[in-house]
């Protein structure tokens, strides 16, 4: 008993730092997912509300000290609603453990048979959508297509896109190192201030990114540009380079961050996870 109280002594002079680090930890956590997502927009919504409530409780302000109390469940409801798609994406992330899916990671040969497939139909100018599966179960969407359990290679994918079959228009997935399905339909993008020049194949994978945590290859059929889409933004007009090396870092786990490729960012009025992006070179006029 008395070993045991004596344990409980020094538990509780540690107790405080365990208490700062969980909640530092959880904070940090916290703002890597806000980061992802333009859930920052509610957090300095929500922070600016805060601050003027402060100030009326200081400076004794009583009717916008009452206003702020009766409005503040209705905000709560208003917040939730507008930001219903930014919510979801934070609590798909949350999910994303490496212990909800089995081990995806496609091999080097693959990843380098997908972009030479990308190269070829980017100098024919022929439109490409093409997923990468990563943790969260996209299994509604691959049910949208034809099931093709195929291996994956760049003469297949070429075949499905570069002539204008019935898979031609629909996205392409692959999941667990295999070509799953083809002609699949994926979510438009929910943002009404995406620049208008971007198409339905764009929006698409930009809306796919937005209710995932897929990573979307793209290929304009106006332009012939490559682009690689996840987390809600495009990184437009890429070079086969930099998509293989950001294609490996983002579908390998192991990946340290100070080894991550710094993508060019895109040109334009392009409305991306609430930040208008900037590319040193770009196409314009770009539709699908």
């Amino acid at each position: 008993m008395e070993l045991f109280l004596k344990f409980n002594s020094v538990l509780d002079l540690f107790r405080p730092v365990l208490d700062i680090l969980v909640l530092s930890f959880l904070l940090y956590k916290a703002y890597g997912l806000l980061q992802k997502t333009q859930a920052a927009q509610i957090l300095k919504g929500a922070s600016f509300l805060a601050l003027v409530y402060v100030l009326a409780v200081l400076l004794k302000l009583a009717t916008l000290e009452w206003l702020l109390r009766v409005l503040a469940p209705g905000l709560l409801i208003t917040l939730a609603v507008v930001f219903q798609p930014e919510l979801r994406r934070i609590i798909l992330h949350l999910g994303q453990g490496e212990f909800f899916r089995p081990d995806s990671k496609p091999r080097l040969g693959h990843l380098e048979a997908v972009v030479t497939a990308a190269e070829i139909l980017s100098s024919d100018k022929r439109g490409m959508l093409l997923v990468f599966s990563r943790r969260v179960n996209i299994k509604n969407v691959i049910e949208t297509g034809t099931k093709l359990n195929a291996d994956i290679s760049s003469s297949l994918i070429v075949t499905v896109f570069q002539f204008d079959t019935p898979l031609h228009d629909g996205a392409m997935i692959i999941q667990n190192n295999h070509i799953v399905a083809a002609g699949c339909l994926l979510p438009l993008s929910e943002q009404s201030n995406i620049k208008k020049s971007f198409g339905t194949r764009h929006r698409a994978a930009l809306g796919m990114s937005e209710q995932s945590d897929v990573v979307i290859l793209v290929v304009s059929e106006e332009t012939g540009a490559i682009s690689l889409v996840f987390d809600g933004k495009i990184y437009y007009d890429l070079s086969s380079i930099e998509v293989t090396r950001k294609l490996k870092e983002l579908l390998d786990r192991g990946i340290r961050r100070g080894e991550e490729t710094v993508l060019p960012e895109i040109t334009g009025d392009v409305f991306l996870d609430g930040e208008t992006l900037t590319l040193e070179s770009s196409r314009d006029g770009e539709k699908e």
